[in-house]
């Protein structure tokens, strides 16, 4: 168990090793930092040469440097790092199965294709069998003073609102359910009645609108720390690997998003009612 965090050697890869860190001592966890060593995969020469240190030094040295820059954000942290032969996809999702969380970063790739999250960072968040994060590489600090949790009355949404609700407790901040209503649905129809009544929704700030949904939860997340979405939604088509406001958060939101897969551990078993009054699967 533990905080798992995925690095590259990459530049982009030090807010999510930084991130991480910060969560890993808020919950006083250990710090895994994990780099999958895809030239396994292949048949090429991975040791030494006259004019290389070889492949695998190459990687212990990304997961040494990374170990030290996790250590330097949050000095007296455990923190441990590894080298797993594999691709990313695979490496983290075998990680995911004992992980209380897994950090990955997304990519800046300029001001006309912004922010990109790469293949193996869309399948892990669908099938990850716990909550993932996808970290901004240019938040230099966490900022921000609430979490946002987007909300559809799904059973993933259930699930993010449990992991939004604790992350926020943990770290002292303001939150907000936001619940959005397709156009045209019942406006007397209290979506947000299945969260009322949860032991930590207390303070929490509940907002039903009715619009689109990704526009709706990228501005109201404008200033959040964190944003929180289940991986599918109600209406979700089965050939998608995520649902598609939650493929637009991990490209679009402007701070980090934590996706609850489908697959996450302990998936809570909620049910809400109907019109007519009986349970229903949500």
């Amino acid at each position: 168990m533990g905080v798992v965090v995925g690095v590259d050697g990459r530049p982009d890869c030090e807010n999510a090793i930084r991130w991480g860190a910060i969560e890993a001592a808020a919950r006083g966890a250990e710090l895994q930092l994990v780099h999958a060593f895809v030239w396994a995969e292949f048949r090429v020469p991975l040791g030494p040469s006259d004019v290389a240190p070889g492949l695998r030094a190459n990687a212990d040295r990304i997961v040494a440097e990374a170990v030290q820059l996790a250590r330097e954000f949050k000095p007296g942290l455990s923190v441990t790092g590894r080298r797993v032969d594999g691709f990313p996809s695979a490496v983290l999702l075998a990680e995911s199965k004992s992980a209380d969380l897994v950090v990955i970063g997304s990519r800046f790739v300029g001001r006309v294709l912004g922010l990109v999250v790469s293949s193996a960072g869309i399948e892990l968040s669908a099938h990850a069998q716990c909550p993932v994060v996808v970290v901004r590489p240019t938040d230099d600090e966490l900022a921000g003073d609430e979490v946002v949790i987007g909300y559809d009355g799904s059973r993933p949404a259930h699930a993010a609102v449990d992991f939004g609700l604790d992350y926020a407790q943990r770290h002292g901040l303001a939150t907000r359910i936001v619940a959005v209503l397709d156009e045209g649905e019942d406006d007397d129809h209290d979506l947000l009645a299945g969260v009322r009544a949860h032991p930590l929704a207390h303070d929490t700030e509940l907002i039903e609108v009715t619009g689109h949904p990704s526009e709706l939860l990228l501005e109201w997340s404008a200033d959040a720390q964190l944003l929180v979405v289940g991986s599918r939604g109600r209406g979700g088509f089965a050939g998608l690997l995520l649902g598609s406001v939650s493929q637009t958060m991990l490209h679009q939101s402007p701070c980090p998003v934590a996706v609850i897969p489908q697959a996450a551990r302990s998936f809570p078993d909620v049910r809400r009612n109907d019109a007519a009054g009986a349970p229903t699967d949500a």
